[in-house]
């Protein structure tokens, strides 16, 4: 009787158990279905690293000779030349395909073959994985009208270095999607361009009024300070195209007129510009090497994607930038969302976010990060569109709680000096690409749902 009642409880046991796991398996089946679905419709930033991981001393992640010279828009389509991009350009681990097994039939003795074996493995691999990627690239810029949607959401991950100048015109609307039109548009707007010179640049100091003399001098006094750090832009010829940018954009937008940090914003578009013209690291360019027509060229690009960006921020640069400010306040808000001891440790200390956050916000990062992760930082900025006002504030909350553990052990100077000398000099597009995945999860989970960031 006793062994028939025990045989029975271990029945039920063993029932319950079964319905205990069935239901975690279920529960957790649905999370894993409710995050695809999140996440459904949009590669995850970060997988994927278009841009070269190079040392930040010895290269620029802008141009290769190599790359360039040899896979332009008109020669992009061969194999080869696509597998020595891939090869040069992409570096992750992925499961080998057919071309390993080639290698395997190589015959060796030693250990160093069996190593470089395995490494040819690996970037075979790699290229499988992202040589799809830089195809939908290449099919996205073939059609004779390109889907901005498409094109966004392939460029938030970053774009190729020879398709960047392309891109960035027609992400910022400055070059129309319809491949007919776009070379005459251009035309047109680098003309337009040089009247605007005409009229307010060339011209002596006796025909500008009091202000504008003195805005053209403090925009002479800063375009020698720009990215000091980068020989290119000490150059006399550079530092006179950006003064010609500025000034004529300065002129034509008198609800803020010239703003110190603008100066910034001009450079990662010059140097892309410049890029389709010049070979090599930007460290070793020189703008005397093009013709004026060229660097006409360049000018106007620059002038009218600058125009373009600003346009979307304006009431950051007009008097007192309360566009700026406000978004200081959400980042500050937000912060105190995802990492409250990080938010009461800088309020106990008395630590304000305009502090450090103005000029991050102002500048957009440049002067943070080294400048050769600046343009795949600005695939992202681009590929926002219109909602990048918003979405600074989610990749500086990433930027800024990448240091949480360090911030809580500063007291109030050292975290000021601590914020202002950030420790990113030798940083790679690893550490970009992990503040910009951090960043889209925040935005996935709070921008939708504002009263998650309320009081």
């Amino acid at each position: 009787m006793n062994n028939s009642s025990s045989n029975r409880e271990e029945d039920r046991r063993k029932e319950t158990n079964s319905t205990s796991l069935s239901s975690l398996d279920s529960r957790f089946n649905q999370t894993l279905r409710n995050v695809q679905q999140l996440l459904k419709g949009r590669s995850f930033p970060g997988k994927v690293l278009i841009s070269r991981r190079s040392d930040p001393l010895n290269d620029s992640s802008l141009r290769s000779p190599d790359i360039d010279r040899r896979f332009s828009d008109k020669d992009a389509g061969t194999s080869e030349q696509h597998d020595d991009f891939v090869e040069d350009d992409i570096q992750s681990n992925s499961k080998p395909n057919a071309n390993s097994t080639v290698n395997k039939s190589r015959s060796s003795s030693s250990s160093v073959d069996d190593t470089s074996r395995e490494s040819q493995k690996s970037t075979t691999g790699a290229r499988a994985t992202d040589s799809a990627r830089l195809m939908k690239f290449k099919k996205s810029m073939s059609g004779p009208t390109i889907i901005l949607d498409k094109l966004r959401e392939l460029a938030w991950n970053g774009v190729p270095p020879y398709l960047r100048p392309t891109i960035w015109r027609i992400l910022l609307g400055y070059a129309p999607p319809n491949s007919d039109r776009r070379e005459g548009v251009l035309r047109r707007k680098r003309l337009e361009y040089l009247d605007c010179v005409a009229q307010y640049y060339d011209i002596t100091d006796a025909e500008r009024t009091d202000e504008e003399v003195n805005m053209l001098r403090q925009i002479a006094v800063d375009c020698p300070r720009t990215v000091p750090d980068v020989s290119f832009f000490q150059q006399a010829e550079v530092q006179k195209s950006l003064e010609r940018i500025l000034y004529t954009w300065a002129i034509r937008h008198p609800a803020s007129g010239y703003v110190q940090g603008i100066n910034d914003l001009a450079t990662p578009f010059l140097v892309v510009f410049l890029s389709e013209y010049l070979e090599g690291s930007v460290d070793n360019w020189s703008i005397l090497d093009l013709s004026r027509e060229k660097i006409s060229n360049i000018e106007a690009d620059c002038y009218w994607c600058l125009s373009k960006l600003l346009d979307g921020m304006q009431d950051h640069y007009t008097f007192a930038q309360p566009g700026i400010q406000r978004l200081v306040f959400k980042l500050k808000e937000l912060i105190r969302r995802i990492d409250e001891p990080v938010s009461k440790h800088m309020e106990e200390q008395g630590l304000e976010f305009l502090q450090f956050a103005f000029r991050w916000f102002n500048c957009l990062l440049i002067r943070e990060i080294p400048f050769h992760l600046v343009t795949r930082l600005w695939d992202t900025y681009l590929a926002e569109g219109d909602a990048l006002p918003d979405f600074l504030v989610y990749i500086f909350a990433s930027f800024l709680l990448t240091w949480s553990d360090k911030l809580q052990k500063l007291d109030f100077q050292e975290m000021v000096m601590f914020l202002q000398h950030l420790p990113t000099q030798n940083w790679t597009d690893v550490e970009l690409e992990m503040v910009l995945s951090q960043a889209y999860m925040w935005h996935t989970m709070f921008n939708s749902s504002p009263s998650h960031l309320a009081s």
